[in-house]
Parts: C-alpha cells; structure tokens; sequence
C-alpha cells in the first residue's frame, strides 16, 4: 500500500502563484514516476504534468507548459508543482498520483498511476 498526500492548494488572484506539494509513504520501494492531475469544476479529470522517478524526465500539458513546472525529490518521494501565472480556467481539484512501474502506454494517461491522493483545490479568482 502507497499512501499519497497532497498539500499548498488554496485561493489567489489571476496571475499570482502558488506550490503544490506531494509525498507518497508506504511501500514505496517499486516507484517509476509522480504526477499530478486536476479535475476543473463540472468537468472531467484532465493530465498537468508528470516526473519520472528516476532521472527527473518531466512532461506537461499543453495548457500549462511555460507557466507550471513539476520537480521531485527522489529520496523524499516527494514532488512539487510550482505553479506561476495562474488563470481563472486553472482552477480546479488537484490530485497527486503515484505509480508503480512502467507498462505500456502515455504517461498522460491516469491509467498509468496506481495510487492516489484526495486532492487539493486550488481556486484563482479574476
């Protein structure tokens, strides 16, 4: 069993910043990388950004290049998303996840990750 927790979500101003961050405990001994989804208000859970375990390899959404940026701390098993020129459309349920090892698909896709946290909001007001 991982356990997966969030923290840093909360309310700022459209352009402002804030951090998110994330630490799996538990039987963390097989990890293959961390990301974070987020689920927008009536909408369905969309990929933000992702970080291999290993080497630090990171991908992010399209919507988020350039303004989000996701880092780990591989002895921690902790990762962080350093998010910058927020948007009202950013706002949103963030959920951390974790995953085991490597199969076959896109890291983008939630089916990759076997563990999840509860969540965290994060609300950018206009």
């Amino acid at each position: 069993q991982v356990y997966v927790e969030e923290s840093g979500g909360g309310l700022v101003q459209a352009g402002g910043s804030l951090q998110l961050s994330c630490t799996a405990s538990g039987r963390t001994v097989s990890n293959y990388a961390m990301g974070w989804f987020r689920q927008p208000p009536g909408q369905g859970r969309e990929f933000v950004a992702a970080v291999l375990l290993s080497d630090g390899q990171t991908t992010h959404a399209d919507s988020v290049r350039g303004r989000f940026a996701i880092s780990r701390d591989r002895a921690l098993n902790t990762v962080i998303l350093q998010m910058n020129s927020l948007e009202v459309e950013d706002t949103a349920v963030y959920y951390c996840a974790y995953s085991l090892g490597w199969r076959l698909g896109d890291i983008t896709d939630a089916r990759m990750f076997d563990y999840w946290g509860q969540g965290t909001q994060v609300t950018v007001s206009s």
